[in-house]
């Protein structure tokens, strides 16, 4: 067999602190309990679902505004809870780290919010409560609102959102690996010493963008580093994903458009100094399965009864900086994009089709721009086995729909079939999230990487 035909797929629950996420609407279905999404029992339960499968990890997205380009202002996000109202993300993790020994977390977080101090000893407390499956996915922020939130007039610039995470990073890096020593922790009850201060350093950071001067807060945690993820698409943000990144979701425009991506990233990882056994790819996916292709079909339509796509054109305003409330349903649109994601506005457009509302909201059957996949087992299995095959990624980010129902029944029907494929483990590997994603012996970021590569000297 080649080696696509026997790799192991990775699998993602992916998630929000949000009675919605992206299958906008799908709260209203009888069968989906996210309205307890302020309660604990909730993320308890999701995550003993996502362990007894056998999930990667629980993958969770964040919003720090309001999606108010459409209609111009936010009553459409507030009325139909578009990602609005969202949580914070990084209390429920140790909550379900406590009821889980293996899953692995996400969590999402922005560069340039807080001091780079700040964040690196949230994390670390994170790594530690969780015995190290923490990974902190990384992004720059692009909504004015959160902009404006923190008092801003408005986000900054695309570009300038990198230089600025590089500076962020640059900062952060040295806090994690070397601030404290690897012996520095003493705990010595007889001589009453914690530490030995000789081998714990304040790192002072000189940096354009974020100077500081500080001794990290938090004794070395077992990864040190979080596991990096990043989501970068425009050419400044492959740069930045392929300098600095573990773990890089891909956009899912279909199968030529996400080969055509994974080639691009490793030509830029060469360039970097990395290479493609450095980094693990994911691509986003909806899932509605269930024992048979007619059941599976009964439940989609049931989905589709209660999602709401007009809600994910609210929410692609904002991504792209276009108010599409202002266009007839066939009327071209021809707005020129704003300062928000550019994959977003490069991926309106299918097939050279011309972009119209009436097209965007028929791509989006179950509330939001993904073409779901539909049936039994078998068949489930089969596309996501060919979709990895055929574009090179490793995994998916499988997107809630109804929950927990969603991930109980991938963990129920599509799990085993792949695993009697032998394309998904039928255990946990020991150690950390990084262990589990690269390898026995890997707690820690690579030599190669940007993270240790200019620290360790």
């Amino acid at each position: 067999m080649s080696q696509a035909e026997t790799r192991q797929l990775l699998l993602n629950a992916f998630e929000m602190n949000a009675p919605g996420h992206l299958s906008h609407g799908l709260w209203t279905h009888p069968d989906d309990t996210a309205l307890h999404y302020t309660d604990v029992e909730y993320w308890l339960q999701l995550a003993r679902v996502l362990e007894q499968g056998l999930f990667d990890g629980l993958f969770l997205a964040d919003a720090l505004g309001v999606y108010d380009v459409y209609g111009g202002g936010p009553d459409a996000a507030l009325a139909h809870a578009i990602q609005t109202p969202v949580n914070d993300p990084v209390p429920v993790v140790s909550m379900m780290a406590a009821v889980t020994k293996h899953l692995g977390f996400g969590v999402t977080a922005q560069t340039g919010i807080e001091p780079p101090y700040l964040l690196a000893r949230r994390f670390s407390t994170l790594d530690h409560l969780s015995r190290g499956r923490i990974g902190w996915n990384i992004v720059t922020g692009f909504l004015d609102s959160a902009a404006r939130a923190g008092g801003a007039r408005e986000a900054t610039g695309h570009d300038e959102r990198y230089a600025r995470a590089e500076d962020y990073l640059a900062g952060l890096y040295p806090l994690w690996e070397t601030s404290w020593a690897d012996d520095a922790v003493l705990r010595d009850r007889a001589t009453g010493r914690f530490a030995d201060p000789a081998k714990i350093r304040a790192i002072r950071h000189d940096g354009p963008y974020y100077p500081f001067e500080a001794v990290h807060l938090s004794e070395p945690s077992p990864q040190r580093s979080p596991v990096l993820y990043q989501a970068g698409a425009s050419a400044p943000g492959m740069s930045f994903a392929a300098r600095h990144a573990e773990c890089i979701f891909l956009p899912n425009h279909g199968v030529e458009a996400t080969a055509a991506h994974v080639r691009a990233l490793e030509a830029q990882l060469a360039r970097e100094g990395r290479s493609r056994e450095d980094v693990r790819l994911f691509t986003s996916v909806v899932v509605v399965v269930a024992q048979t292709h007619d059941e599976a079909r009964e439940r989609y339509e049931s989905y589709r009864h209660h999602a709401q796509p007009l809600a994910a054109l609210v929410q692609l305003s904002s991504a792209t900086g276009i108010d599409f409330s202002r266009y007839a349903l066939d009327e071209p649109i021809t707005a020129a994009a704003g300062n928000g994601i550019q994959s977003a506005v490069a991926g309106l457009s299918r097939a050279g089709e011309p972009v119209t509302v009436r097209r965007l909201l028929a791509q989006s059957p179950l509330g939001g721009r993904f073409d779901p996949i539909v049936g039994d087992p078998g068949e489930v299995a089969s596309r996501l086995i060919d979709f990895a095959d055929r574009t090179g990624i490793d995994g998916f980010n499988l997107v809630r729909t109804v929950t927990p129902q969603c991930f109980a029944e991938i963990a129920r029907f599509v799990i085993p079939e792949l695993q009697t494929r032998g394309r998904f483990k039928t255990a946990y590997a020991p150690g950390t999230y990084r262990e589990k994603l690269f390898g026995q012996g890997r707690a820690r970021l690579p030599a190669n990487h940007p993270g240790r590569a200019r620290n360790d000297a």
